[in-house]
């Protein structure tokens, strides 16, 4: 990560975070950083209600969700908020199950 990043968090504090949320991510994009926590089930269920009809949409509720702390011009800055959006689908994981016939 670049030392001039606007947002950019102290170690200490991604370590308080880390305990705090688990799983913590840095998104950086033009000079800016955020942190961001794994969305819970509430958060996915919002995206999933809005992501159907408006996918900008979907990706500001999961954005907003999962946010712990960077510059806020990720938010509100549309070259910045498109710019984060395609790696915002990382956050949601999920695992593989496999279903017996028993």
């Amino acid at each position: 990560m670049q030392k001039d990043m606007t947002g950019q968090a102290e170690q200490h504090q991604i370590d308080a975070w880390k305990k705090q949320y688990g799983e913590v991510y840095c998104v950086e994009v033009d000079g800016s950083v955020c942190y961001l926590h794994k969305p819970d089930r509430a958060t996915l269920k919002a995206v999933a209600s809005v992501g159907m009809n408006d996918p900008i949409r979907s990706n500001e509720v999961l954005l907003e969700n999962c946010w712990i702390a960077g510059d806020e011009s990720i938010k509100t800055d549309d070259a910045k908020f498109m710019g984060v959006s395609p790696v915002l689908t990382e956050l949601v994981q999920i695992k593989e199950a496999v279903l017996k016939k028993l």
